[in-house]
């Protein structure tokens, strides 16, 4: 734009100004939604939506990217401004005005996915730091940004707006707190396509799929729309949290009344207890494997121990893997921190000046408060500083504090039908969106058959609302988790991610296979990059529309030959491959009396020949088919896992 054009574009607009000032009786009171703010991205290539409210009727103007837009509210105050083709690029400045000015700084245009699902779509960079460290340490990038969405539930209707959230973008101290699913992916698309890319994560742990669809939706399914009836009763939840907290409020304060390491003088924290009388136990392990039993109530531990003098005087971390339920600890008689939930990891650090030449005492006062309390395996236990590390798995002592009876688990009141979408994703449905990833599952995994009807029609409800029937939906397969089983057997996890692979017959989705990628004692797996990554293969192909192989071999068909199953698959890539060259595992099969065996499995071309000598007149075959089916190992020539799978429907 030339400098003429220039002083006139802007004369003009000053004159649009004075006259809507003269047009407005009274001083306007303009509001945005809380996406339209300082640093959003806009999604490039389509009709974007800006909203807003006003006085009654009042004329409203946007100055952006050299053009003015004008409308007027309605009678309720309500209006919209539709920009279109709108290219990548940035940052601009937007100015909104009707008698109030709203000046907002620093957008870009490019591509914005919504990421939504439970804990695992929500967990941050903080809670991932270990594996990361290098990555969050060379972070910073003004062209991706994040924002999140408040947690909130709303029974009643559809919201309009967020009650708060802002666009930021990640360097070493924010991106802690942004999903690390949501920036792998996101970076993942900025490093291939160079744009700006926008990652709303509207994700709340927990959250079971049907809290996440709306109410003309839920009709479909008579149970769910009957719960989300009742729970449009204000007062019913009010007594529903109050007994909640009552409840709580008395068990935690009798078994603090009840506790002998707290009423004792001194109490079991100082490191000057007697502990003659105090019982020996190797941690980590649950209670219910030793002779404690399965016990509720709270148990102290206790571990003495000599330091190095490296290790002196300086900031130490401790690291104690995850406990079951809540802990706090002590070093030396000092309370060092407390986490007050089973899933966290549990990394403590030890200022300088607690610890000290000769005997050291750590103590940790556990709580269980129903279920099988204790130390979780394969976790780290142990004093770490720098490069020096002291073992605290072994021999620890012990003694109980109180007995309590089980403590009744809370009405998660967040998680019922319809609650999230009214509050977490009505209110973005204006903002227009390149697609969606989802991480969600674990929570309905004991409903898996529910889930073949519940899931597509989710995706169908978003695309409806959201007015686009191609909006691209990309999804998490639930990983490996719980402990491995000798033998063949029925898994509700495994029926689960099978629910999951038949939503990619719906066109425009894609799947992130992660079977290889979770940790059998942790429902919250640390390796968020891979995910990231896997999901941005398939919005290459999905969104982007790249001739790429974005996922591992997928089951097509069965054919038996003898006493032979060949199987046939797509996304072969330029062929199929047992990750390291090993032996195939994880395969079984069976004949009609339906009794599975693990079986021989080997790559021919495309296909896998399956067998078992006990197995004459074989049926069906079935794939990795377990909550954590452990060594599982079919991969394809671009290094991407098989889909867990079987072709019997037994």
């Amino acid at each position: 734009m030339s400098i003429n054009a220039t002083v006139k574009y802007q004369f003009f607009f000053v004159l649009l100004i004075y006259f809507l000032q003269l047009s407005s009786t009274a001083r306007a009171h303009l509001k945005l939604p809380k996406l339209i703010a300082d640093g959003m991205v806009l999604q490039r290539d389509t009709e974007v939506k800006i909203w807003g409210w006003s006085d009654p009727n009042e004329k409203v103007a946007v100055r952006f990217i050299g053009k003015i837009y004008q409308t007027r509210g309605s009678d309720a105050g309500e209006w919209e401004i539709k920009i279109s083709n709108l290219q990548a690029g940035g940052p601009h400045q937007m100015d909104i005005y009707a008698n109030d000015t709203i000046i907002i700084h620093d957008v870009l245009v490019g591509d914005v996915w919504i990421c939504s699902g439970q804990s695992n779509m929500e967990l941050n960079l903080q809670r991932a730091r270990p594996l990361y460290e290098n990555e969050i340490a060379n972070c910073e990038n003004s062209n991706i940004r994040y924002f999140e969405v408040p947690k909130r539930y709303n029974f009643k209707a559809p919201q309009k707006d967020l009650p708060g959230g802002k666009w930021i973008s990640p360097n070493p101290e924010s991106i802690l707190s942004i999903s690390a699913v949501s920036y792998f992916f996101g970076l993942e698309l900025y490093k291939k396509y160079h744009i700006p890319i926008g990652l709303i994560n509207s994700a709340l742990g927990g959250s079971p799929i049907e809290a996440w669809i709306s109410e003309d939706a839920i009709k479909s399914f008579p149970e769910h729309y009957k719960e989300a009836q009742r729970f449009k009763n204000g007062e019913l939840i009010n007594q529903i949290e109050a007994d909640d907290t009552k409840r709580a409020a008395t068990w935690y304060s009798t078994l603090n009344i009840e506790d002998k390491g707290y009423k004792s003088n001194p109490s079991w924290r100082n490191p000057e207890v007697d502990i003659t009388d105090w019982s020996t136990i190797t941690i980590p392990g649950y209670w219910s494997e030793r002779d404690i039993g399965n016990l509720n109530g709270v148990i102290w531990f206790r571990k003495d121990m000599q330091l190095p003098p490296s290790m002196i005087g300086k900031r130490v971390k401790l690291l104690l893997g995850r406990i079951v339920d809540a802990d706090s600890v002590f070093v030396n008689g000092q309370f060092i921190g407390t986490t007050g939930y089973q899933y966290p990891p549990r990394r403590y650090e030890i200022p300088p000046g607690i610890l000290k030449d000769g005997r050291n005492t750590i103590v940790i006062r556990v709580i269980s408060t129903i279920g099988n309390g204790g130390f979780v395996s394969d976790k780290p236990y142990e004093l770490r500083a720098g490069d020096e590390t002291i073992d605290l798995k072994g021999e620890w002592k012990y003694k109980i504090g109180a007995i309590m009876p089980p403590l009744e688990p809370q009405t998660f009141v967040r998680w019922k039908p319809i609650g999230l979408y009214n509050a977490m994703m009505a209110p973005l449905l204006n903002f227009p969106v390149k697609g969606v990833i989802w991480y969600q599952g674990e929570s309905n995994a004991d409903r898996p058959q529910e889930y073949t009807t519940l899931f597509p029609a989710m995706i169908h409800n978003w695309r409806e609302k959201w007015q686009n029937p191609d909006l691209p939906f990309l999804f998490v397969q639930l990983p490996n988790f719980m402990e491995a089983k000798n033998e063949p057997s029925e898994s509700n996890w495994a029926l689960l991610r099978e629910a999951q692979l038949h939503a990619i017959s719906i066109p425009h989705t894609g799947i992130a296979v992660t079977i290889d990628i979770g940790e059998w004692n942790d429902i919250h797996p640390l390796n968020k990059k891979d995910v990231g990554y896997r999901l941005a293969l398939a919005a290459q192909k999905v969104a982007y529309g790249e001739d790429i192989i974005y996922s591992g071999p997928i089951y097509q068909s069965m054919k038996i030959k003898g006493n032979e199953a060949v199987i046939s698959f797509s996304n072969t890539g330029k062929g199929l491959m047992a990750k390291d060259n090993g032996e195939l595992s994880n395969f079984s099969i069976a004949g009609p009396d339906k009794k599975f065996f693990w079986a021989k499995a080997k790559i021919e071309g495309d296909q896998i020949i399956v067998r078992n000598k006990k197995v004459k007149n074989p049926v069906a075959v079935r794939y990795a088919w377990a909550d954590n089916p452990e060594g599982a190992n079919l991969y394809n020539s671009a290094g991407l896992p098989a889909s867990p799978f079987r072709t019997d429907n037994w």
